[in-house]
C-alpha cells in the first residue's frame, strides 16, 4: 500500500513542520500541506496545526511511500524519465487506499521529488513523461502549457476511416450527469479545441480502422469526444459511444466483463499515447515501443459489438 502510516521519534523540542521538514527532506510548503491534511499524528489524534510544537517522544506520519514492481523507464537520464504506462493502470493514486499507481515506479527510482508531469487516463495505455526533481518537474508542466509539447496517439475506432480530417469543435465540461456520464461534451460556449486525424488502416473484419491522432489543444477527453462527435467512438470505450446504463454500470463498477465487451467493443479502451516531441536542451522525439496495431485481438468481432447507434 503506497500510502503507510509509520511512527517516528521526536528527539526534542520543535515545530511540527520543522520536523516534517527534516524527516522527509521536504520544503516548507509540503510540511504544512502534509499537516494540514492530518496526516501528522500524536497519541492516535491529527494535528492541522503546522506550527504545533512537538516534545520528545513518538509520532505517526501517513505519508506516500512507493512501492515499485522494477518497471524501468524506456528513456531516461538525469531530469526526466519517460515510461510506458500500462491500460488499467492510474497515473497518480486517487485515494489513500489506492494500491497501486505509476508513482510507485516514478519514486521507486528517483525519490520523492520525482513526479509525473502529465495526466493519461487510466485506460490509456502510452508514453508517461515524469521528472526526477522539481526544477524538472517545473520546466516540464510550463513546456506543457506553452504547448511546446506534442503529444500524438494511436486509436481504433468503430467503422471505416480513409482520409485525414480535423474536429475544431469547443468542449465543455459537463455539469450535468443526469442523462449522459459523459464528462466532457462539445458546445458552443466550451474551451476552443482541436484534433487532427490521420487514417492508418482499416480491418474490415472487424470493421474498425487505426488512426493517429493529434491533440493540438489540450482539453480533458479531447480525442474521446471528437472521435465520437464525428461518428466514429473509441472501441473499448464506456462513457462516449455507448448507452447510460452502460456508463453507469461501469462507473459503479457493475459491468462484467462480457457485458464490457460487447456494449463498448473492446476489453479496454483502444487509445494510445504513442509519441511525445519537446525541447529539453535538445530536441526529443520519443516513440512507444508497443505494438498498438498487433492488439486488435482485444476488439469484440462487428458481429457481437452493440454501440448506442443514437450518437
Amino acid at each position: 500500500m503506497p500510502f503507510v502510516k509509520e511512527k517516528f521519534h521526536v528527539k526534542q523540542t520543535m515545530p511540527a513542520f520543522l520536523f516534517i521538514m527534516r524527516t522527509f527532506n521536504y520544503t516548507q510548503g509540503e510540511a504544512q500541506r502534509l499537516i494540514c491534511k492530518g496526516r501528522l499524528l500524536i497519541d492516535g489524534e491529527s494535528i492541522y496545526n503546522p506550527g504545533t510544537k512537538l516534545s520528545p517522544g513518538e509520532v505517526e506520519i501517513v505519508h506516500f511511500k512507493p512501492s515499485g514492481t522494477g518497471v524501468r523507464p524506456l528513456f531516461q537520464n538525469k531530469d526526466f524519465m519517460v515510461f510506458e504506462k500500462p491500460s488499467g493502470v492510474l497515473v497518480h493514486p486517487n485515494t489513500m487506499s489506492t494500491p497501486y499507481s505509476m508513482l510507485d515506479e516514478i519514486r521507486a527510482i528517483s525519490g520523492d521529488k520525482a513526479n509525473a508531469t502529465h495526466r493519461i487516463d487510466m485506460e490509456t495505455s502510452g508514453l508517461l513523461l515524469a521528472s526526477k526533481h522539481k526544477k524538472a518537474e517545473n520546466y516540464l508542466k510550463n513546456s506543457f502549457e506553452m504547448k511546446k509539447i506534442r503529444k500524438s496517439y494511436l486509436a481504433w475506432v468503430d467503422g471505416k476511416l480513409t482520409e485525414p480530417f480535423f474536429v475544431d469543435l469547443p468542449i465543455k465540461i459537463n455539469d450535468d450527469y443526469s442523462q449522459t456520464k459523459h464528462k466532457v461534451f462539445v458546445d458552443e460556449s466550451g474551451k476552443h479545441a482541436h484534433t487532427d486525424f490521420t487514417p492508418l488502416y482499416y480491418d474490415e473484419d472487424l470493421d474498425a480502422s487505426l488512426i493517429a491522432c493529434y491533440p493540438l489543444t489540450g482539453r480533458t477527453h479531447q480525442i474521446r469526444i471528437h472521435l465520437f462527435h464525428v461518428k466514429h467512438p473509441i472501441l473499448g470505450d464506456p462513457i462516449y459511444g455507448t448507452t447510460f446504463q452502460t456508463a453507469n454500470a461501469y462507473l459503479d463498477d457493475t459491468l462484467t466483463a462480457e457485458e464490457r465487451f460487447i456494449q463498448t467493443g473492446a476489453t479496454r479502451l483502444m487509445l494510445h499515447a504513442q509519441t511525445l516531441r519537446f525541447p529539453y536542451g535538445a530536441n526529443y522525439h520519443i516513440e512507444s515501443k508497443m505494438d498498438f496495431k498487433g492488439m486488435k485481438e482485444l476488439i469484440c468481432s462487428k458481429n457481437k459489438r452493440r454501440f448506442n447507434r443514437s450518437l
